[in-house]
């Protein structure tokens, strides 16, 4: 979402080229979101890189790097997004002891006006229950004793599929033997529903953490953000989740300014925030990223 993680990228790029030229037998490669943007022009920048993997590719990794030690193999580029079904039988490699990251599903079909993700990781595609679960079981296995389930926006998880909706998921996860915390991330308010609330109020182990990102608080901005939901409707989801479970922690993510943004949208924004009274908030500068329809707007 960021342009600031970009450059860092290119920063270590940048970094690496030395051990290249100690070692030219060293294979170097970029992946993820910011691969699938550039693709061929990450080579050309930087002709030391070896391969370039888009997103969802992490399985081509072990192919990639066999043909690579190929005698006079140039570089690859891979960042076509398919339709192939999710991989299972990829290794899962751990830090810590304590809390574990569980994907259950991949891309977005929220086009949000500041955000390259959908373009980058394509449409949601949601993991079965039973291998989110299986996966669960095996971190508890290892003594995990805290999950967190993450998905672009894990609310319309299932939507693909139709094995199992997020309320549903929750409830299989809370029931694994060994786990004392579930969590999740991250959420879109558009799509909270009454039954994923109903889960956390009633779960034995399911965090009473609502993390909604409201991104601004004026109509307008939201609108030109293509959030979809007002000011109003954002309220009333927030009533409800206070009246179902009391002691709820609620968190939130901001941005600000936004393209067009005014001094008058601002102080609407900070008086949402006086009356939200979030427990924390993650807030952002607004960061112009090419190939996104606010790149493009007007009063930058």
């Amino acid at each position: 979402v960021r342009e600031s993680a970009e450059d860092k990228v290119y920063g270590k790029i940048g970094e690496i080229k030395h051990l290249k030229k100690q070692n030219p037998r060293l294979i170097f490669g970029i992946t993820g979101c910011m691969a699938h943007k550039e693709g061929d022009a990450l080579i050309r920048r930087a002709p030391h890189i070896d391969f370039v993997l888009g997103t969802n590719k992490v399985h081509e990794l072990l192919r990639v790097v066999r043909e690579l030690e190929t005698p006079h193999k140039g570089h690859i580029v891979d960042v076509l997004l398919g339709d192939t079904e999710i991989p299972e039988d990829v290794p899962v490699q751990r830090n810590g002891s304590l809390s574990a990251w569980v994907p259950i599903m991949y891309g977005c079909n929220n086009f949000c006006t500041y955000c390259i993700v959908p373009y980058v990781r394509g449409r949601e595609r949601s993991r079965l229950p039973e291998d989110i679960v299986r996966e669960v079981r095996e971190a508890a296995a290892k003594g995990f004793k805290e999950v967190t389930l993450l998905g672009q926006n894990v609310n319309s998880y299932g939507k693909d599929h139709k094995k199992a909706d997020f309320a549903q998921l929750l409830k299989l996860v809370d029931e694994v033997e060994g786990i004392e915390r579930v969590r999740y991330m991250t959420s879109h308010p558009k799509d909270l529903s009454d039954a994923v609330i109903e889960a956390v109020q009633n779960g034995r182990h399911i965090c009473e953490h609502f993390h909604l990102p409201v991104q601004y608080g004026s109509n307008r901005i939201l609108k030109a953000m293509n959030r979809v939901y007002t000011v109003e409707t954002y309220r009333e989801l927030v009533k409800k989740i206070r009246a179902a479970v009391p002691d709820a922690s609620i968190t939130t993510d901001l941005i600000v300014g936004f393209p067009g943004e005014t001094e008058e949208d601002f102080q609407e924004l900070l008086a949402f925030l006086r009356e939200i009274r979030y427990d924390a908030a993650y807030t952002f500068l607004y960061s112009r990223r090419s190939g996104t329809p606010a790149a493009v707007m007007e009063n930058q």
